[in-house]
């Protein structure tokens, strides 16, 4: 049973906004206007987006030791090839990645608030697990690989679900308070690696939460970023920067840590890879639909204007694409039962009169508003 801390104490992070900061939020903002306004074709963002969330499921896995390459982590993803032989816990871990992922997009385009229960939720999405996972019962000490010297130990069991209380209550009210979404992801990600509310799966859920929170304030910029990439490839500087204060127990100065130093390194990198997904986006806008998938090549013009239509819905019918494409509705019937056979689009509906399409589940990767997973339900 799910049941959260009541009437928690605030949480009140110190931290000060310096020049680096402040020209990072800047940078950050003009990027996501320049994005907004590049008028990129439907299958250029599909595949873009599709290529982002590819590089972050695989960099994310890939910081916690997973073993699979890129193009062996986007195998899986498609579909292609779903085993490979003593890894398969790595094989777990990028399908549960790639779902946790689309869950916390369809979150964020609900508006969908940042709750206890939808962490407990998220956890259980990257563990591949039904039920939400429950917070630790213990302690969960982290050690040095190579020396076995402690790293850092964070707080103890029984305080655990007060400080994640207190983190939610301070994301809910930093937002009411007009905080740029950039600083609440930056410090709830910090918080909640530094909590360390679960065994596993702590270092994947806290760059979600951070995800979820800048598509959720939008700053998604259509998908195209990977942060965990860039995390990934300066681990050393990504590790060194979530460690705020000389001494390894949270009891003896992290919990009161300044976090100026990790804000600066979450603000610059996020400024960084806003900046390069600014600059793919207008090459693309430039010279067209980069190198595609398989999948895509095998999509004539009509059918990539038909997938366009499911960045909005995730259903669609011969009247829809009878008035994209300026046919009859009995010549859209006859195009949608062709795509059908073809395999990238599948009956929903089938009732005569009522008929409703969706895509095939390899194709659903490509369009940004479309989640396997269902929504929390934020009455529990």
């Amino acid at each position: 049973m799910f049941i959260m801390s009541t009437s928690p104490a605030p949480w009140t992070p110190t931290y000060t906004i310096t020049p680096a900061i402040a020209r990072g939020l800047m940078t950050i903002e003009a990027a996501k206007a320049v994005v907004s306004e590049v008028p990129i074709p439907p299958a250029v963002e599909a595949e873009l987006r599709r290529r982002a969330r590819i590089r972050s499921t695989h960099y994310s896995t890939r910081i916690e030791g997973n073993r699979l390459t890129l193009a062996e982590a986007e195998r899986v993803i498609e579909g292609r090839q779903t085993e490979f032989h003593g890894r398969e816990r790595d094989v777990g871990e990028v399908q549960n990645y790639w779902n946790a992922l689309l869950r916390v997009e369809a979150w964020a385009a609900k508006k969908l608030t940042l709750t206890e229960f939808s962490v407990y939720m998220l956890s259980s999405s990257v563990e591949g697990r039904a039920k939400p996972t429950p917070y630790r019962d213990g302690q969960n000490v982290i050690r040095d690989s190579r020396t076995g010297a402690i790293v850092f130990l964070p707080p103890e069991a029984k305080d655990v679900p007060a400080l994640m209380a207190q983190m939610v209550a301070w994301a809910k009210l930093a937002e009411k308070n007009g905080l740029p979404v950039r600083l609440i992801a930056a410090l709830v990600h910090y918080q909640f690696v530094t909590i360390h509310p679960y065994y596993d799966e702590n270092g994947r859920t806290a760059r979600l939460i951070a995800t979820f929170l800048l598509h959720r304030g939008g700053y998604g910029l259509n998908g195209f970023f990977s942060l965990e990439e860039h995390h990934a490839r300066d681990l050393d500087g990504y590790y060194q920067a979530l460690v705020t204060h000389p001494h390894h127990n949270y009891y003896e100065g992290r919990a009161e840590a300044v976090l100026t130093g990790w804000v600066e390194y979450f603000i610059r990198l996020t400024s960084r890879v806003f900046e390069l997904a600014k600059d793919e986006a207008l090459r693309c806008a430039r010279e067209g639909i980069p190198a595609e998938s398989d999948e895509l090549r095998k999509l004539d013009r009509r059918a990539r204007m038909v997938l366009g239509l499911f960045a909005k819905k995730e259903a669609i019918t011969a009247a829809d694409v009878a008035k994209l494409l300026g046919l009859s509705d009995r010549m859209a019937r006859n195009l949608m039962l062709e795509w059908v056979a073809a395999g990238w689009l599948v009956v929903l509906e089938a009732s005569r009169r009522s008929r409703s399409y969706g895509l095939s589940a390899i194709y659903r990767q490509y369009v940004g508003s479309l989640s396997a997973m269902g929504e929390y339900d934020q009455s529990q």
